[in-house]
């Protein structure tokens, strides 16, 4: 399964929305921008991540979009799913030789659990602690 623009730009979106959590809506163009993003791009990967439930969006002059909920109780797996669909790594059925099929299954089994034990507070926790473990040296 390899993951495309929609799952990874779904997440940058999540992300920043999470990281400003409780501060307010967000607007896509200060996404976009932030991220050197289409906008227009990220406009339609929104709308299936408002009809799932996960973004609220507020309108008005200084609307934006909000998570739905706590950035502890979305996981990147709820994201991933909404926008690329069901976790499989190949197309397989029952006729496939068992071997096989149990491969692609522990596969499938091994990316969800990933995917699915992985919070956005997760990712923004992870995504500060590399900032922070970027040092500058000067010579």
């Amino acid at each position: 399964m390899k993951i495309s623009t929609k799952g990874r730009y779904g997440l940058t979106i999540m992300m920043e929305l999470a990281a400003k959590y409780g501060e307010g809506p967000i607007s896509l163009k200060s996404i976009a921008e932030k991220n050197q993003l289409s906008e227009h791009y990220l406009e339609q990967l929104i709308a299936p991540l408002r009809n799932a439930g996960l973004v609220k969006s507020i309108r008005g002059a200084y609307g934006g979009y909000v998570l739905s909920r706590e950035a502890s109780e979305i996981t990147a797996g709820d994201v991933i799913r909404v926008l690329e669909g069901p976790i499989s790594p190949v197309d397989f059925t029952e006729e496939d030789d068992p071997a096989k099929r149990n491969l692609w299954l522990r596969i499938r089994d091994g990316i969800a659990g990933v995917l699915d034990s992985t919070t956005l507070l997760d990712l923004i926790s992870y995504q500060e602690q590399d900032a922070a473990d970027n040092y500058m040296f000067y010579i």
